[in-house]
């Protein structure tokens, strides 16, 4: 999806001009990985902008730097207000917010002890991530042939940035196979996640999603969906899952800061339920979005309003 260029970026403390917020060639991130990030929305609100869940965001971007040894220079109030007020300087009633943690020039080599650490805060417009039409409809899925690296090669309790390139390896093989995104299976074979999303399924009005032990990212929305499930009524349950659980189940639906709540229509070809999003994905969908925008006053404790 491309990127809409906004006013201003934060950069270790100053806002700098869209075009002028550069890093130079040998960064050490650039060339090792050695980085984490977030992705965090801010939504549109009766009250202005309003960031979601901003403070558990933060909170999780130093638990992964603490995984790969990364200190940040900043407190995580620190960059809870420059999240607010990169929003704020760039005028956004609604955006997506990339803080990004990465080791700057200075080092090269595998060790990344002494490298700089520098910090940014990026923002723009930015719509639905699997499309408009997938979260009405659903998405198609596959099973991809790459699987969720094993945790103690690399942790995928840490969002970081060089691992991703095992979920743009599924990516690829899904868009290029005519799907919209992929399912990847740990080395166990059991369900991990989507490529940057988690996954969630309803089976006689059960809601089953695999536990983080089976590689799936401590995803904060899935956090929200399992407690919006639970305070519907739904009974729900983190369970380890087979491929087969997912051709079987009456609903599928993934979650995730950019993809939001989106409902699954087909999975390896296999039509999900009735190949319509589900009443019990549509309801969670409905509740979350009426939360995101200020107007579930239960969840109000998840806005942040810059």
């Amino acid at each position: 999806m491309p990127i809409t260029p906004t006013e201003k970026i934060w950069m270790d403390g100053e806002l700098v001009a869209w075009d002028e917020a550069n890093v130079h060639l040998l960064t050490h991130s650039l060339h090792y990985g050695s980085g984490v990030f977030e992705g965090i929305r801010a939504y549109e609100t009766k009250k202005g902008p309003s960031i979601f869940r901003l403070t558990d965001h933060i909170a999780r971007l130093f638990r992964s730097a603490k995984i790969f040894t990364i200190e940040i220079p900043y407190t995580q109030q620190q960059l809870a207000d420059a999240c607010k007020e990169t929003v704020k300087v760039n005028g956004l009633p609604s955006c997506y917010i990339r803080p990004i943690v990465y080791l700057g020039y200075g080092e090269m080599g595998l060790n990344p002890l002494l490298a700089p650490v520098n910090v940014a805060i990026a923002v723009w417009p930015w719509g639905a991530y699997l499309g408009e039409e997938g979260l009405a409809k659903g998405v198609r899925m596959k099973i991809s042939s790459w699987r969720r690296h094993d945790p103690n090669i690399i942790p995928p309790a840490a969002k970081g940035t060089g691992q991703y390139i095992n979920s743009q390896l599924a990516k690829v093989e899904a868009i290029k196979g005519g799907y919209d995104e992929a399912i990847m299976l740990n080395p166990q074979g059991l369900v991990a996640e989507a490529t940057g999303e988690n996954l969630f399924i309803v089976r006689d009005d059960v809601v089953l999603t695999p536990p983080l032990a089976a590689g799936a990212l401590v995803g904060i929305t899935r956090d929200s969906v399992i407690t919006i499930a639970r305070d519907l009524g739904a009974t729900v349950h983190e369970t380890d899952l087979h491929r087969t659980d997912l051709y079987t189940a009456d609903e599928v639906f993934v979650c995730g800061t950019a993809a939001e709540i989106t409902p699954v229509r087909e999975i390896d070809d296999r039509t999900i339920g009735s190949g319509e999003p589900g009443p019990l994905s549509k309801k969670i969908q409905e509740v979350f979005y009426a939360t995101v925008k200020g107007e579930v006053e239960q969840y109000a404790h998840w806005l942040e309003h810059v």
